[in-house]
């Protein structure tokens, strides 16, 4: 990812701020041919684990990009707050068109989680971060125990010890303090 040095935050922050509105990512991996593969995922983020976190997803078994998963590093990239900026929002009128918007790359090796009662714990990890805060939460011992070994026989559980984390917040620090107000005026903040 580009970014020049008025752009950059702290990556372990930013991606802790952003979850769990941005935990649905993009995993990015390169295929046997050489061409990038990528999923739409949910993450789960342990930031206790490694000096940068883990990540952990499942994916479909029957989705092909599984069994890129350990043959090489990955990518997932985090998505936070974005919008268009006009050139109307400006106090000055020497601007252009552009975006503003807030995102984090994660890097690492992908690697299969096997043990049943692990893949077990990625799945109620998942669940629990995205049923947190509904009425009545969610979980997955309401499910009958024979239909619940059937679901994870069809996935593919794996974590990514993240060895690389960049992030990016383009918020028009580059621009004038009146500039930025006029931003903040029309859109409102956005991080």
């Amino acid at each position: 990812m580009y970014v020049p040095p008025h752009f950059s935050v702290p990556g372990k922050e930013t991606l802790t701020r952003l979850l769990p509105e941005a935990s649905f990512a993009l995993l990015v991996s390169t295929g046997e041919d050489g061409a990038p593969v990528a999923s739409h995922l949910p993450f789960s983020y342990d930031e206790d684990r490694g000096e940068y976190g883990t990540l952990i997803a499942h994916m479909a078994r029957a989705n092909p990009h599984g069994k890129l998963l350990e043959k090489g590093q990955a990518l997932v990239i985090f998505q936070g707050p974005h919008a268009y900026i006009s050139p109307s929002y400006y106090a000055t009128n020497v601007n252009v068109p552009t975006w503003n918007y807030v995102a984090v790359h994660a890097y690492g090796m992908p690697s299969i989680i096997e043990d049943r009662e692990k893949v077990r714990t990625v799945l109620d990890q998942l669940t629990m971060d995205n049923e947190k805060g509904t009425a009545q939460p969610w979980s997955a011992d309401q499910l009958d125990q024979k239909r619940l070994d059937g679901l994870m026989r069809g996935i593919i559980a794996f974590e990514i010890p993240i060895d690389r984390l960049e992030g990016k917040a383009k918020l028009g620090q580059n621009k004038s303090a009146e500039d930025q107000a006029g931003v903040e005026a029309a859109i409102g903040k956005i991080y």
